[in-house]
């Protein structure tokens, strides 16, 4: 079994940006390693034998359609949807902070 602690649990909420007390944490650490013990029992399991594959079907095709270009919004009804805009674009949160 992998060996999970309450520091990696720790570890897991502050980069998932969750908050929890100490009896969730403590929830979560016992819920990861029932699950993590059961997937050990894939071990068990001789794939020996077994071909790799993506999918279980052989008859799965995924079915797509031509891109078609359609009308085309005009910006100030699509910045009018927008929260938030500036300079002609959507204003979003930044997601990489500058040092």
């Amino acid at each position: 079994m992998s060996d999970i602690d309450k520091k990696t649990v720790e570890n897991l909420t502050k980069l998932s940006r969750i908050e929890c007390t100490e009896e969730e944490q403590e929830a979560i650490l016992r819920d990861l390693k029932r699950i993590l013990n059961y997937i050990e029992l894939l071990n068990e399991v001789d794939t020996e034998h077994v071909p790799p594959c993506n999918h279980v079907l052989d008859d799965i095709a995924n079915v797509l359609r031509e891109d078609e270009v359609g009308a085309i919004l005009p910006r100030e009804e699509f910045l009018a949807n927008a929260p938030s805009q500036i300079g002609g674009m959507i204003r979003v949160p930044p997601v990489i902070k500058q040092t």
